[in-house]
């Protein structure tokens, strides 16, 4: 089995629950070992759009990365998610952060998350979960250090 961190967030709806409900769906195909808490952020970019719910999660899986990016995506259309905005409001957003210590670039699917190290939204809940977790030669930990959290507050 594969080792794998995923990144879900949510900003229509009831927040929490489609989380979990996307969680839910995810454990078809993933056993996952441990979820973060909830953590709440302002939006980038549009400011005109609700507060982001976001949580990490590791799991375990016997998808290769392809068939994980296809799965997540079908959990997405399962639960209607529209992309209608880049960067807009969502009912759910799954990424997968990292597959193993594997490295890909293709056109559908890049790992580790090519923005995962800038975003103090996906490595406090990270941290949470995984400290001492290297990604490209940096702890998760000193990599939330180095960037200003101040705007990614615990929910609930």
């Amino acid at each position: 089995m594969s080792r794998i961190y995923l990144s879900l967030a949510s900003s229509l709806g009831s927040r929490d629950a489609n989380i979990d409900r996307a969680l839910t769906l995810l454990k078809k195909e993933i056993r996952i070992i441990r979820s973060s808490s909830f953590y709440e952020t302002e939006p980038a970019g549009q400011n005109d759009q609700p507060q982001i719910l976001n949580i990490t999660a590791q799991g375990e899986t016997n998808l290769s990365p392809e068939e994980l990016l296809k799965f997540t995506q079908s959990v997405e259309k399962k639960m209607k998610r529209v992309k209608a905005i880049f960067s807009g409001p969502r009912n759910i957003d799954i990424d997968i952060l990292l597959y193993d210590d594997e490295i890909i670039h293709t056109p559908e699917l890049v790992i580790p998350h090519p923005r995962m190290l800038d975003r103090a939204f996906v490595l406090a809940p990270l941290c949470e979960i995984a400290p001492d977790l290297i990604v490209l030669g940096c702890s998760v930990k000193d990599a939330l250090t180095a960037l200003d959290g101040s705007a990614v507050n615990k929910h609930g």
